[in-house]
C-alpha cells in the first residue's frame, strides 16, 4: 500500500505541541480528546500510514506527565447506548479504554458522569466502578446552559460539580463518544482549580477536519463523509481570518460555539488566551502528510466506502436518506463516483454472467480477485478463500480446505441446526481453512497470509450477511455491498 503518512514524525511532533501547550499555561493543561484514542480507523484510511493507536502511542510518550478523566453522560448510561464500531455499551467502553490505558502506563484520575439528575442506573453505574477502586464524580446540568455565562460561572453552576483532584500537568478528558460532555468537564475544573488559586489552561485536540488543510481538501471532505449523519459541515474559521489573516478550517459546530466559550473562559480566568476556535487547537496530523496525492486517493475511496455502507444502512433499515444525499454530493467535489474502486464493476459483471452472488476484492498489488456463491461457498467465503490463496503463493486450482474439516461443519449445519443454506460462511470457511492446516501446508500459509489483506477493498454484488461483514472488518478488509437483497428473500439478516 502507499503511504501518505509518517507516522513516528507524528507521535513525536504532537507530544512536543502538547507539551509547549503546557508551558504557555504555567504547567497545568485539561486536554479534551475527540474521537477515538485507540482505533481510528477512518484516519488510518485516509491517511495511509496512520496507525489507528498512534494517539494512545503519543500519550504513552507523556505518560510521566499525564492523567486521563473519562466523561460519560447519565443519559448515555441510563438507555445503555451503545458504540456502534464494536457495539459494546459507552458504561463497559469506559473501563475498556481503562485498562487498555493503565497497561499503557497512564494514570486514571476518574470518572465523572455528566448531567446527573438522579438516574438509577447511573446510580448503580457509580457503585459499581467505586467497588472497584475507581473515583467517580458527578457533574449537573445547568439551566440555560450554555447560554447563560452568569448562572455558568458560579457556585451554582460549576461550582455545584464535584471537583475532580488531579495531579498530573495534563489532564486528558476523553470519553467512549460523542456527547459525553468532554468540554464541559473541561470548563467545571478550570472554574474550579481558578477558585483554589491554581493556574490551569485548556485545549483541544481533534484529528479532523485537518486545520491547514484545505476546505474541500479530499481528507477534510471524507471527514464531512464520516459525520454526515450529524448534519454538520467544515467550514472557514472566521475567528481565525480576522484575528491572524490566517486561512483555517474548523467544524461548524465549534464555530457557532465559539463566541459562548469564550465569554465562558473570560469570566473564569478574566481574559480568554483563544482568539478563535482554531487556537484552541494542538494537532500536528496536517503537517506529517509525506505523500499528499496518496491521501488524497485514499480519502476519495473512503467517500465512496461511506456511500455504500449509507446506501446499504437505507436498505436494511429505511434510514439515511438525507446523509446518502449529502455524501453523493461530497462524492462529485472530489470527483468520483461508484466505480472508483475497480473491484465494483468486476463483482457485478461476475454476478451477471454467472447469476450467482459475487465478489471482487483488489490485491495490494492492483490484482482484482473475483470470486462467486457456490454450493459449497457463499460469495464471501469464496472471494476470501482466493485472496488468501492468491496472497500465499498458493496455485488457484489446488484444493486447501479438507473433506474432514468440511463434512461436520456441512452436517452441522443441515441436520443439526436445520439450515436452509449450506454452503459456508467467511467465518466457517476460515475454520475449515483451520482445520486443514494441521496437515496441509498450503492450507497454513494462506492462513498466515491474512494480514496482507489488510486495508484492501471488497466489493459485493448484493448485501452479505452481516456475520461477514464482520468477518472481513476483523481481517482489516474494507466491505462494501451494492444496496440490493437477493431476490426472493423478505426477511435478510
Amino acid at each position: 500500500m502507499r503511504i501518505g503518512f509518517d507516522n513516528t514524525m507524528y507521535i513525536s511532533m504532537q507530544a512536543d505541541r502538547i507539551r509547549q501547550r503546557i508551558s504557555e499555561f504555567g504547567g497545568k493543561l485539561y486536554l479534551e480528546f475527540g474521537g477515538k484514542l485507540l482505533d481510528d480507523n477512518h484516519a488510518s484510511r485516509v491517511l495511509p500510514g496512520f496507525e489507528p493507536d498512534s494517539k494512545a502511542r503519543m500519550l504513552q510518550q507523556l505518560s510521566e506527565e499525564a492523567e486521563v478523566i473519562f466523561a460519560i453522560s447519565a443519559a448515555d448510561i441510563e438507555s445503555g447506548k451503545r458504540r456502534s464500531d464494536i457495539g459494546i455499551t459507552y458504561a463497559d467502553d469506559v473501563l475498556r479504554l481503562m485498562d487498555i490505558f493503565r497497561g499503557r502506563d497512564l494514570a486514571i484520575g476518574g470518572v465523572v458522569i455528566t448531567r446527573f439528575s438522579g438516574q438509577p442506573k447511573a446510580e448503580a453505574y457509580q457503585t459499581r466502578l467505586e467497588n472497584m477502586g475507581i473515583h467517580v464524580y458527578r457533574h449537573y446540568p445547568i439551566l440555560g446552559y450554555p447560554s447563560n455565562v452568569d448562572l455558568i460561572v458560579s457556585e451554582d453552576g460549576y461550582g455545584k460539580n464535584e471537583y475532580v483532584k488531579t495531579s498530573h500537568p495534563l489532564v486528558v478528558v476523553t470519553a467512549p463518544g460523542p456527547g459525553s460532555g468532554k468540554l464541559a468537564v473541561c470548563l467545571s475544573q478550570l472554574y474550579n482549580e481558578n477558585t483554589r488559586g491554581i493556574k490551569a489552561g485548556y485545549a483541544k485536540f481533534e484529528t479532523f477536519p485537518v486545520w491547514n488543510l484545505p476546505l474541500k481538501h479530499p481528507v477534510n471532505v471524507a471527514y464531512e463523509a464520516a459525520t454526515a449523519d450529524l448534519d454538520d459541515n467544515n467550514v472557514i474559521d472566521p475567528y481565525h481570518l480576522e484575528a491572524h489573516n490566517t486561512v483555517t478550517v474548523n467544524y461548524n459546530r465549534d464555530v457557532e460555539a465559539f463566541p459562548v466559550l469564550k465569554a465562558i473562559m473570560e469570566k473564569i480566568a478574566g481574559t480568554s488566551p483563544y482568539q478563535s476556535p482554531t487556537d484552541m487547537g494542538v494537532n500536528m496530523v496536517g503537517n506529517c502528510i509525506v505523500d499528499d496525492e496518496a491521501c488524497q486517493n485514499a480519502s476519495r475511496a473512503e467517500i465512496v466506502r461511506r456511500w455504500f455502507k449509507t446506501a446499504e444502512r437505507l436498505e436494511r433499515t429505511g434510514m439515511g436518506e438525507r446523509e446518502l444525499d449529502k455524501i453523493s454530493l461530497l462524492m462529485k467535489e472530489v470527483g468520483v463516483d461508484q466505480n472508483f474502486s475497480p473491484a465494483h464493476a468486476s463483482a457485478l459483471i461476475k454476478a451477471e454472467v454467472t447469476g450467482k452472488q459475487a465478489g471482487a476484492l483488489v490485491a495490494p498489488d492492483g490484482t482484482v480477485i473475483t470470486g462467486k456463491a457456490s454450493e459449497l461457498l457463499d460469495a464471501s467465503a469464496s472471494v476470501l478463500l482466493k485472496a488468501l490463496k492468491y496472497s500465499a503463493h498458493v496455485d488457484k486450482k489446488a484444493y486447501i480446505v479438507s473433506d474432514e474439516a468440511l463434512e461436520p461443519i456441512c452436517s452441522l449445519k443441515s441436520k443439526t441446526l436445520r439450515e436452509k443454506q449450506h454452503a459456508l460462511t467467511a467465518g466457517e470457511m476460515l475454520i475449515a481453512l483451520s482445520i486443514s492446516s494441521i496437515s496441509n501446508s498450503l492450507a497454513k500459509d494462506a492462513i498466515a497470509s491474512a494480514d496482507f489483506l489488510k486495508g484492501c477493498d471488497v466489493y459485493f454484488s448484493s448485501i452479505i450477511p452481516a456475520a461477514d461483514e464482520e468477518v472481513f472488518r476483523k481481517l482489516g478488509i474494507n466491505v462494501c455491498c451494492e444496496p440490493l437483497f437477493e431476490q426472493g428473500s423478505f426477511y435478510h439478516q
